[in-house]
């Protein structure tokens, strides 16, 4: 349950960092950096991150971005399967 409660508040804190950087892009402000983009979807925000990418179509260029969250994604779900599998 837990585990559950925290997927669901760092994607959804992905996803609105990410359209953040989206917008600070258009209006020339200062940016959120790409590590700290890589590190929300590293601790488990990958479906919130590849979201944004998709719906505000942001770091969609950057091969790292394009390939490296999906694969991530992929990673997390893989975990997630493994761990609900071994604690039920």
């Amino acid at each position: 349950m837990i585990l559950w409660i925290y997927l669901i508040i760092i994607n959804f804190t992905a996803f609105i960092i990410w359209c953040l950087d989206k917008h600070y892009a258009i209006v020339k402000h200062r940016r959120i950096s790409e590590k700290a983009l890589f590190t929300l979807a590293l601790l488990g925000g990958s479906f919130g991150s590849l979201c944004a990418m998709q719906l505000v179509r942001h770091k969609t260029r950057h091969r790292y971005f394009k390939i490296g969250i999906p694969l991530l994604l992929l990673l997390q779900i893989f975990v997630i399967c493994y761990i609900s599998k071994n604690i039920l």
